[in-house]
């Protein structure tokens, strides 16, 4: 019999482990594990961990498919970048998005994701992901891998990568695994996003906010490919701290400015978390009595 101070420690030990392993949006056991073991982040305080039965996990990551190799991986840095449309979704997210486009560039795994109301909105997300990784690490995006995605074969994108110098490979019809990559990371971002919205009293059109902090929190989980680093790491060459985690769809009281309230009035308004944001000190917050998104 274990004894009962024992047992407490246990019971301890397994919500403080469960906590992590929800505000890392459902990270597997596996992958939470090798994040703590080989400190590859900061600001996680655990001891031991020790596992529960999670049945949000059930619900959202149930009957995997598994997808062959791809091959081996690049050692350059945007060689090459893996792109992929996903939709569409059945009920229109906040801002009114039915798709999503992902980039994942192959040399840190990391990933970016951007939203979309129609497929051929794809090609400015491209354009303005392109500016963006460009102008961080000063080098030239130099293959280009997609489907055959109407939304991307136009004269047009053609055009486009002809003058920018990319090479545009194109995966056969009807086989995804050709492009592997980013279709396996579509899943596992949809998988955890929906374990995430599970266990939470928001509605089914917070899908894109539970894929955008996915996507946050997979750039700061274990990847096989990377060695002992998350992806974040090496983009940035920077450990990522986790100690601003929250748990998605945990309370949040944002603070209301003495120029908005009477004396009388509560200080403080009881909302929603919903997320974080790249660049921005901060959290998403999802105001219930006045159905907004603000950051605070």
């Amino acid at each position: 019999m274990v004894p009962e101070s024992g047992a407490e420690n246990l019971v301890v030990s397994r919500e403080k482990t469960m906590l992590w392993h929800k505000r890392l949006g459902h990270i597997g056991e596996k992958g939470l594990r090798i994040l703590h073991g080989k400190g590859m982040v900061e600001g996680m305080n655990n001891s031991s961990l020790d596992f529960d039965f999670c049945e949000n996990c059930v619900y959202g990551k149930q009957n995997r498919v598994i997808f062959p190799s791809g091959g081996k991986r690049v050692k350059q840095i945007l060689e090459p970048v893996h792109s992929d449309v996903f939709g569409p979704m059945k009920v229109p997210s906040l801002s009114k998005s039915m798709y999503d486009v992902s980039f994942i560039y192959d040399f840190s795994r990391n990933t970016w994701i951007y939203f979309l109301k129609n497929k051929f909105e794809v090609f400015d997300r491209i354009k303005e992901f392109k500016a963006l990784v460009e102008n961080m690490i000063e080098k030239k995006i130099k293959v280009l891998r997609t489907d055959n995605g109407e939304e991307f074969c136009s004269k047009e994108f053609e055009e486009f990568c002809r003058k920018c110098g990319i090479a545009w490979q194109k995966t056969n019809p009807y086989t995804p695994e050709q492009n592997g990559v980013v279709e396996r990371m579509n899943k596992m971002l949809m998988e955890r996003a929906r374990s995430m919205l599970s266990g939470v009293r928001l509605g089914h059109k917070f899908w894109a906010e539970a894929m955008e902090t996915t996507c946050y929190l997979v750039n700061r989980s274990p990847s096989s490919t990377l060695e002992d680093k998350t992806p974040q790491e090496v983009w940035t060459g920077k450990k990522p701290s986790l100690s601003h985690m929250r748990v998605f769809g945990c309370d949040a009281y944002v603070h209301v400015l003495k120029e908005k309230r009477t004396k009388l009035d509560s200080k403080s308004e009881k909302c929603i978390f919903i997320g974080y944001k790249d660049g921005l000190k901060g959290y998403k917050i999802w105001k219930p009595l006045t159905r907004k998104v603000v950051y605070n």
